[in-house]
């Protein structure tokens, strides 16, 4: 009986990619706090995981021609961030403290999905051994 290795690991392994993706959104975010015009972007996990499960990719919109392309694998649509903060005047919406929590938080759930495809990993090698290590 064959072991299918992306049903096993498939969706812990898109949900690493989303969080690597979220986070340096996030982190491009804090970056750019003090940037005028600059506007905060985030990741919605639910709709990239569903994305991911699709088999597509995101690809993003350059806003100047001297701009890398770019290709987010797995990742959902890049949104920006809903104002929470009242305007500063030179049109950036970055809020230190939401970014900054946002990205501890993803770090988090980023360490668990390792975390958990780490556990995957050593059961399988576990179950191929026979249990010896």
């Amino acid at each position: 009986m064959a072991i299918s290795l992306d049903k096993l690991m498939g969706f812990s392994h898109k949900a690493v990619q989303v969080r690597e993706d979220r986070m340096e959104v996030l982190a491009g975010n804090l970056a750019n706090a003090n940037t005028p015009g600059y506007k905060a972007r985030d990741i919605n996990f639910q709709d990239a995981m569903r994305s991911a499960q699709g088999g597509r990719s995101q690809n993003l919109t350059r806003t100047h021609e001297n701009h890398i392309k770019g290709n987010m694998q797995g990742s959902g649509e890049l949104q920006f961030r809903i104002n929470n903060q009242p305007d500063t005047g030179d049109g950036n919406n970055v809020d230190v403290q939401v970014e900054r929590n946002a990205f501890l938080d993803n770090g988090l759930r980023y360490q668990a999905s390792v975390e958990f495809l780490s556990g995957k990993i050593k059961g399988m090698k576990k179950a191929v051994t026979g249990g010896q290590s």
